[in-house]
Formats: structure tokens, sequence, C-alpha cells
């Protein structure tokens, strides 16, 4: 799906098809929206990754409610 043209495919809030898409290579761009709410437990949205995943940060968004948006492109190992 990667190599045809057309539209990007968006993936909302699941963690496990997220980190499967990156294993495999098949990711360009996270999206991260971070809320200002300290909940003390929770789930990794890359649980599982087998590999490091190093990321370069793009873009900011500070909404007033004071969530946060982050915007990353993956960058290529070699």
């Amino acid at each position: 799906m990667k190599e045809v043209p057309g539209k990007s495919m968006t993936v909302l809030g699941s963690g496990s098809i997220v980190t499967q898409l990156a294993q495999a290579g098949l990711v360009d761009e996270f999206a991260i929206m971070v809320n200002p709410v300290a909940l003390g437990d929770g789930r990794s949205i890359f649980k599982g990754l087998k590999e490091r995943l190093d990321l370069k940060l793009t873009a900011t968004k500070t909404f007033r409610s004071g969530v946060v948006l982050l915007s990353y492109q993956t960058v290529e190992k070699g």
C-alpha cells in the first residue's frame, strides 16, 4: 500500500496496529496528542516494539485547552 500512489492512511488510537506497522517500516509520520492529565498508569502506544524507533520532531501545535499536538517523522536507519 505504501508504494501505491494515492492518499495517506491514518490510524487513530490503536497502539498495537501502529506498533506492527512501525516495525514493518510502514510509518512515515506520527501525530501524537498529549492531554494535560496525569493518570499514574496506562498503556504505552509503542508497547511490543522490538527495535528502537528514531523520530524527528517536525511540528508542534498547542491548543487553548492545553492539549499539544506533536508531529514526528521516522528517521531512516542507515
